[in-house]
């Protein structure tokens, strides 16, 4: 059976170059493309034969661990594995507590590359050589990305607006829900987070927010 893979990235040349290793790594591959999470999840609730996701972490519209917490909490069994420039120890440990089976480096040699990809059709974690996990410091950031893990796509867009400063009406508004729906899904993403109020779960959210390591740069 072909092997369905969907890369998830707006850099076209990196988009082309990736495409190549797979048609040269998987020669009966059918490659798919987004440039948003938005466009992803229009290709994955489209299509079913999608095997493998291959997500950057920035792009329009996505900041930090939004796409791979809602592409995790979406589409639980689909593998995802994050291939980006952003090699910090702290990105790649978060990135795995989010649940990717995966985090392979842009500037990975072609070779290589498709390596990895086999490794994780094959059922294989795949990490940067020589990576190892934060051995301090980590495990408060660790437990909460566990937890944010745990959120519904809802929840997780919920979570998303209440970062911006939306009121619930504005929510229920942008969502096409009503007041009570917005009013749950804030006390489960409280109850999910161990927090007592929406302030406190903008604050723990911001805690693992990449723009806030990095600086706000782009890994273009």
């Amino acid at each position: 059976m072909p092997t369905g893979i969907l890369i998830v990235d707006d850099h076209p040349l990196f988009v082309e170059a990736l495409e190549l290793v797979i048609q040269g790594t998987f020669p009966n591959a059918a490659v798919s493309k987004a440039t948003s999470i938005d466009s992803a999840r229009a290709v994955l609730d489209k299509q079913t034969a999608i095997d493998l996701v291959l997500l950057d972490l920035s792009m329009p519209g996505t900041r930090g661990l939004e796409g791979v917490i809602e592409l995790r909490t979406r589409y639980p069994k689909l593998p995802i594995v994050v291939v980006s420039a952003l090699e910090d120890v702290r990105i790649i440990h978060e990135v795995m507590q989010c649940g990717a089976a995966g985090f392979i480096s842009k500037s990975t040699r072609g070779p290589d590359l498709g390596r990895a990809l086999e490794d994780v059709m094959s059922g294989s974690v795949v990490l940067p050589k020589g990576y190892q996990p934060p051995a301090t410091g980590a495990s408060g950031a660790s437990d909460l990305a566990s937890r944010i893990a745990t959120l519904t796509p809802q929840q997780v867009r919920v979570l998303h607006m209440l970062r911006l400063g939306r009121l619930n009406k504005q929510i229920a508004f942008d969502l096409g829900v009503g007041e009570t729906t917005v009013k749950a899904h804030v006390s489960e993403i409280l109850r999910k987070l161990k927090v007592a109020s929406r302030t406190q779960a903008v604050i723990e959210a911001s805690k693992i927010d990449f723009d806030s390591i990095l600086g706000g740069q782009r890994d273009d």
